[in-house]
């Protein structure tokens, strides 16, 4: 039953990174981000630098320095084993994120094979930005699942490590550790900050000597964590409050202030959507009181140790994985596909819940999600993302989820408190 979704999974792995490697092999080079990994990598290699000097002036490379030193070692052979090797990661993180997604639902159900495939089937879009736009967001998603898993089998030293290393290449996932300290994962919390200084410091320091890393780190973090202004942050002004950018910062200033959200476009005539006229600093405020709203409810629908069971395990992290999303400061489009745990563990719901209601309302959320991701295809106007689509979808997964966890069945609880329990075996 499984070979044909086998045999398309392999097949689209392969239209994917021929999609890729076509353009750098037959044509005039691959674009988008693969050119400047190349180039990161190249520059640990030869000992140049990553970063300007000026943290004012514009990064080319993003990341932190343990991403180009990962990135060196491919590199090292050249731009195609480079770009076969991503896409090789990105096919990897793809099976991985699906087998432990259906894993971790918490329901103790293996799906038939076309009902397992159905959130890779409603993920395409997004999978495909990460083959074709070469960023890493679906193997950082791989490495969290991972680390998650990992917890659960109650290995929280592995787990930590995982969560490091995710952090240590693109920093949003950082996120998790209020959520591990919450929790009382001490384990895996203090290995995650052990092993993230080892990333970020320890291992750097033999290869581009510790004055140099350091020098990077300081000008890294001035340019990218340090730049907050009415003009925007992280490098990328022309982004920041565009269309593109459907984080919750984002969404909040284009509708308490008046920002262009065509302002990545400066051949497109300035557009805006606010509903208030607040300054910077006062908007500002309005995102803190509205993520400490979002992080009361998030503490609210989570159980108690003791009401704990393994599908209010799955539906937890699932809307963790929503808010780790919208609370990135920049969340573009591929961004969502962090979203593939709560559409799975949804995907369950609708299938498996044994109430009436909660199965048809739960189809009805999904419906609504998937209507609101479509407003992000090209012939319709940029304005519906502007007004936050993506981000709307993930409140309706979020919502759902929310109820669930309000809703419960009447599971066995976690034998073990302290501990995310293990739902399932892997597929």
């Amino acid at each position: 039953m499984r070979a044909p979704l086998d045999i398309l999974f392999l097949i689209c792995c392969f239209i994917l990174t021929a999609d890729v490697l076509g353009p750098e092999i037959f044509g005039h080079g691959k674009t988008k981000d693969y050119p400047l990994w190349f180039w990161a990598g190249q520059q640990i290699l030869h000992g140049g630098d990553l970063y300007p000097r000026d943290p004012h002036i514009s990064f080319p490379f993003l990341y932190p320095p343990p991403a180009a030193i990962l990135l060196a070692i491919p590199a090292s052979f050249g731009k195609i084993p480079l770009y076969l090797c991503l896409s090789l990661l990105n096919a990897a993180a793809w099976w991985i994120t699906a087998q432990l997604s259906n894993a971790m639902t918490g329901d103790g159900k293996v799906a038939p094979p076309w009902l397992a495939a159905l959130p890779s089937i409603a993920m395409i879009s997004f999978t495909f930005d990460m083959f074709d736009l070469g960023q890493p967001n679906l193997v950082l998603l791989a490495l969290m699942l991972s680390g998650f898993w990992l917890l659960q089998q109650e290995r929280p030293l592995s787990s930590g490590i995982l969560f490091a290393l995710a952090t240590a290449i693109k920093v949003f996932p950082v996120a998790v550790l209020p959520y591990l300290v919450w929790r009382r994962q001490w384990k895996s919390a203090a290995t995650m900050m052990i092993f993230l200084a080892v990333l970020v410091i320890a291992i750097p320091t033999p290869i581009r000597g510790f004055q140099h890393n350091l020098s990077e780190l300081k000008t890294w973090y001035h340019g990218m964590v340090g730049s907050s202004s009415e003009a925007g942050f992280g490098q990328r002004d022309d982004q920041n409050w565009s269309w593109m950018n459907q984080s919750l910062i984002a969404l909040t200033h284009r509708l308490t202030r008046p920002v262009d959200y065509n302002q990545d476009n400066p051949n497109k005539t300035p557009a805006y959507m606010n509903l208030l006229d607040l300054d910077f600093k006062t908007a500002n405020w309005v995102v803190l009181g509205i993520a400490a709203v979002i992080g009361a409810g998030f503490i609210g629908v989570m159980p108690p140790m003791s009401r704990r069971t393994p599908r209010s395990d799955a539906e937890e992290l699932g809307l963790l994985f929503c808010l780790m999303t919208v609370a990135s400061p920049l969340a573009r489009q591929y961004y969502f596909i962090w979203l593939f745990l709560p559409l799975t563990i949804l995907v369950h719901r609708a299938a498996y819940d044994p109430r009436d209601a909660a199965r048809k309302g739960t189809w009805a959320a999904l419906a609504v999600a998937g209507a609101l991701f479509g407003l992000a295809l090209p012939f319709f106007p940029h304005g519906l993302q502007a007004l936050g689509n993506n981000f709307l979808a993930t409140a309706v997964l979020a919502g759902a989820l929310g109820w669930h966890l309000l809703h419960p069945l009447e599971d066995k609880a976690v034998p073990q408190a302290g501990s995310l329990s293990a739902s399932s075996s892997l597929p």
